[in-house]
């Protein structure tokens, strides 16, 4: 692709790279509650709202921001009472702890219900608030903030609706090779833009470190440094930094992540590593800004085969993608990012996703360790063949192929792996962190 054509790339990540509070899964139901809400005008006697099984899988069991607690019903619940939807994904901002008490009201009175929806999409929310016999219902599907269509009183007032067989968007423009030669060549003053991501995950980062968030993967590497159980090496660095990041967004923290895909985890992980070689190593800023712009936008492309939700983790692509970026960091070409993205996926491609959750911070841990033995094995030349496993000499057809496996070869994971979530009887209510 030409030069004349890179502004379709900064808007890619400008679609994609966003800032958001919270875990995407839960806040995509309080975005709804508070449309929804707003629309209907009054304060609601009910609430009630409807999942698909990937919605639910994957926000059932983390931290709401600003509740001290866990699970779709207070999302909800705190959507309806102190959601903004202009925000976005950062719907919950502005969250008062009055609005949050009036939130467990609504729980405690029965006044909200989460169910699952029975519908083909992987990323669905529908909310309906009523009282004093009206009615509004907002529905978000395919993204986390695509707000499809919203109601009041049976009227349309928004409709964007598609069917889930319908192609609603342009061929996919991107190739690695693409990326590539936006990321290294285009004008600084047109991609510095991405130094926001840095800062702002750097700062939740340092809250993991600061307090006992989540498993506390982060800081526990802190305290194994200090007692001489690991070494103070530039991979610890960058996997304490990304570990600690997800910690305290698990659990809940009130702080802004840059996500990638419609996910915070895979924000923090493509950012994160990169910074943290980019500031062990005393790269200047132009390296770190191409060095996440190839990471993000490596990300973006490899989530695009794949999907929002899917059984497979999102956390390793995007680590996949931040190798990529550390590999410019160190001096590689076209043929290193290519070999990194081999050696990772070649390596930990199967984790699953069983949903967000505090642990999360563990396989962001693994991938990022991961994705650096993948990026400096590249830089020795060595790469997984093409003829090995699902791997290819064409990296596109590779990567095709991960998408493939997440997407179509592992539904009947998926459908398992909520099974055996909802079984337990944890179900989307609210429990306390």
């Amino acid at each position: 692709m030409s030069k004349k054509d890179w502004s379709q790339y900064r808007s890619i990540i400008n679609k994609e790279v966003v800032p958001a509070l919270g875990c995407t899964e839960p806040i995509t139901i309080s975005l709804a509650a508070a449309c929804a809400a707003e629309t209907l005008g009054v304060f609601p006697e009910r609430v009630t709202v409807l999942v698909s099984g990937n919605l639910l899988k994957n926000g059932m069991g983390v931290g709401v921001p600003g509740t001290g607690a866990t699970g779709l019903d207070i999302a909800a619940a705190v959507g309806v009472t102190g959601g903004k939807p202009k925000l976005a994904l950062e719907v919950l901002r502005d969250l008062t702890e009055e609005q949050v008490e009036q939130g467990r009201r609504l729980l405690a009175e029965g006044k909200i219900s989460v169910n699952v929806a029975d519908v083909e999409e992987l990323l669905y929310a529908e909310a309906t608030v009523a009282a004093g016999g009206q009615t509004a219902r907002c529905v978000i599907a395919r993204e986390h903030a695509g707000i499809v269509l919203v109601e009041k009183n049976g009227e349309v007032l928004l409709d964007k609706r598609q069917p889930v067989s319908v192609e609603t968007s342009a061929p996919w423009p991107l190739t690695v090779r693409e990326v590539f030669e936006y990321a290294t060549e285009a004008p600084l003053e047109d991609i510095d833009f991405i130094l926001e991501a840095a800062r702002m995950n750097e700062a939740i980062a340092a809250v993991g470190l600061e307090s006992d968030w989540g498993l506390q993967v982060g800081r526990s590497m802190d305290r194994d440094l200090e007692a001489g159980l690991r070494s103070d090496d530039i991979v610890s660095y960058a996997t304490k930094l990304t570990a600690a990041a997800s910690d305290a967004r698990m659990e809940g923290a009130p702080l802004p992540v840059m996500s990638n895909s419609g996910s915070g985890n895979q924000g923090l992980t493509a950012t994160l590593p990169v910074v943290a070689f980019a500031r062990r190593r005393g790269d200047p800023e132009e390296s770190l800004v191409r060095a996440l712009i190839m990471s993000h936008l490596t990300a973006i492309h490899l989530k695009h085969h794949l999907g929002r939700l899917s059984a497979l983790c999102g956390a390793s692509l995007a680590a996949t993608a931040a190798g990529c970026g550390v590999v410019l960091l160190l001096g590689g070409g076209l043929k290193e990012v290519e070999s990194t993205i081999r050696n990772t996926l070649g390596d930990i491609a199967g984790m699953i996703c069983d949903g967000a959750k505090t642990s999360c911070a563990l396989k962001v841990a693994s991938c990022v360790e991961a994705a650096v033995t993948a990026a400096l094995l590249a830089m020795k030349g060595i790469s997984i063949p093409g003829r090995d496993g699902i791997m290819e000499d064409d990296i596109e057809a590779c990567i095709r192929n991960i998408g493939r496996i997440g997407s179509v070869g592992m539904v009947e994971t998926d459908k398992v792996i909520l099974d055996i979530m909802t079984s337990k009887g944890n179900g989307p209510a609210a429990k306390a962190v």
